[in-house]
């Protein structure tokens, strides 16, 4: 009987969990295997032969100032866009969780950039930084709309950061708000009761028992901000002068314009590297400070 039982679960797990796990192993173990030896290689990405080269494309990435300079603006664009895209995230929940009218509407709205993908996206907001707000600035003379938004290295900086609170800040909310509304309304009451002010029951109820919504949206906008591409790739092509270069597109550019794999892939491999300890840092210090309700 119980031989049976176990066969029986054994069959009942390779059918529901087979297809997906064999399909994860073809899609993601296999190209991630692949991708690690190929950066042992010298392969062009074309040839039916690699020669194994040792470590020399990891000495040949870190001597890369491009590459460096890639990591340096990533490691920027991922500090500001963080930070922001988390504080205009928590704004918005905050505000859509009040008794306002038309707030599902806004939610909504402010949802709908998540389904826009990334190099439309960038596209449109090519076209509003060029045209739009040439248009405006001509119209009304403010100087801020008269910038050269993705022909100078600082401007074209805070356009990307612009497009990536917009574009990231309405999911990020929609987190939020399942966060706040799940937070007990009898001890925030009984703070009112006692005495304390708005932002002292923010700071010392409401914040700490939204701390796994801030673990799981500061991971989200952490990974997002590392692996910007799409946006860039249509918005600035990596410039002016290589400025808005990030690592993802360095290492595109690497292996499949540049015609050098295996560096391509070295570059990938010592990218995973440090984006896996930080984000594993982020969520071991976020979960830290959860509290349970």
């Amino acid at each position: 009987m119980t031989k049976k039982w176990i066969n029986a679960g054994w069959m009942q797990q390779l059918v529901f969990t087979g297809p997906a796990t064999i399909a994860f192993s073809i899609i993601v173990l296999l190209p991630f295997v692949l991708g690690m030896y190929y950066a042992f290689t010298d392969w062009n990405g074309v040839a039916d032969t690699a020669k194994f080269v040792g470590f020399d494309n990891f000495k040949a990435a870190f001597q890369d100032e491009s590459f460096r300079n890639s990591f340096k603006f990533t490691a920027k664009l991922t500090v500001v866009a963080v930070i922001l895209t988390n504080v205009v995230a928590f704004l918005l929940a905050l505000l859509l969780t009040q008794q306002i009218k038309l707030k599902n509407i806004l939610r909504t709205v402010f949802f709908l950039p998540n389904v826009i993908g990334g190099l439309l996206l960038g596209f449109i907001w090519q076209f509003i930084f060029i045209k739009g707000f040439a248009a405006i600035g001509k119209s009304t003379d403010w100087h801020l709309f008269k910038l050269p938004w993705l022909g100078d290295e600082q401007t074209s900086f805070w356009a990307i950061v612009i497009v990536s609170i917009w574009s990231g800040a309405g999911y990020l909310m929609v987190i939020y708000i399942a966060a706040l509304i799940n937070v007990p309304q009898d001890l925030t009451e009984a703070a009112s009761i006692d005495g304390a002010t708005s932002w002292q029951r923010m700071r010392h109820i409401i914040f700490p028992l939204v701390m796994p919504a801030v673990t799981i949206s500061l991971f989200l906008a952490l990974s997002w901000s590392f692996k910007a591409f799409d946006v860039i790739l249509s918005l600035t092509k990596g410039g002016p002068f290589n400025s808005t270069e990030s690592v993802a597109l360095n290492i595109y550019t690497e292996a499949f314009q540049n015609n050098r794999y295996g560096l391509g892939t070295a570059k990938a491999f010592i990218f995973f590297l440090i984006v896996a300890a930080i984000t594993t840092l982020q969520v071991w210090l976020t979960k830290k400070r959860e509290v349970q309700a």
